[in-house]
């Protein structure tokens, strides 16, 4: 009774159904690839966490340093994982509105907009794997500092605190 367009056109709305709504955002642009990762040296920071007492706590990380527009652009595509110490600095020279993206970034991140000074204006966690999505800074810093998904919530971090890295000390 139906005509074949009709049929594979009710096939193609039974398949789309079945896909979540969030789906097209989990998908990659392109293919894991570890040799499209860029490494690029590693830096000493810190993240300086004040407690509701005053007190500071200090967390040692490891900072790549993202200071170009080809190394911005890059940023952490293509890794596998980020260890728990290690994070990704980008540096963009002037104080301006931020967004960042995901695509093609395979592992959830936790973004810290920074000032010139370093401190924490905003924050985004737990952004999503391969969301095309902007992650806007929402208001003017000079850097974001990506790390793993949940290290704002382990460390209880909050916008005020600091980062401590030699871009900052100028």
């Amino acid at each position: 009774m139906f005509t074949p367009l009709v049929r594979i056109s009710f096939l193609v709305v039974l398949v789309l159904a079945a896909v979540p709504v969030g789906a097209q955002f989990l998908r990659p642009h392109e293919p894991f690839d570890s040799t499209k990762a860029q490494s690029l040296p590693l830096d000493p920071g810190e993240i300086l966490v004040t407690g509701e007492d005053g007190s500071v706590t200090r967390y040692p990380f490891q900072f790549e340093l993202a200071d170009t527009a080809a190394s911005r652009s890059t940023g952490l595509m293509h890794r596998a994982e980020i260890a728990a110490d290690h994070g990704m600095l980008f540096d963009f020279k002037r104080d301006r509105m931020v967004t960042m993206w995901m695509r093609n970034t395979f592992i959830p991140l936790d973004m810290l907009f920074l000032s010139v000074e370093g401190e924490i204006i905003t924050i985004a966690e737990n952004t999503v794997p391969h969301s095309e999505k902007t992650v806007s800074s929402r208001k003017r810093v000079r850097s974001v500092l990506e790390v793993a998904a949940g290290t704002v919530q382990s460390l209880s971090i909050n916008a005020g605190d600091r980062v401590k890295h030699a871009m900052f000390e100028n």
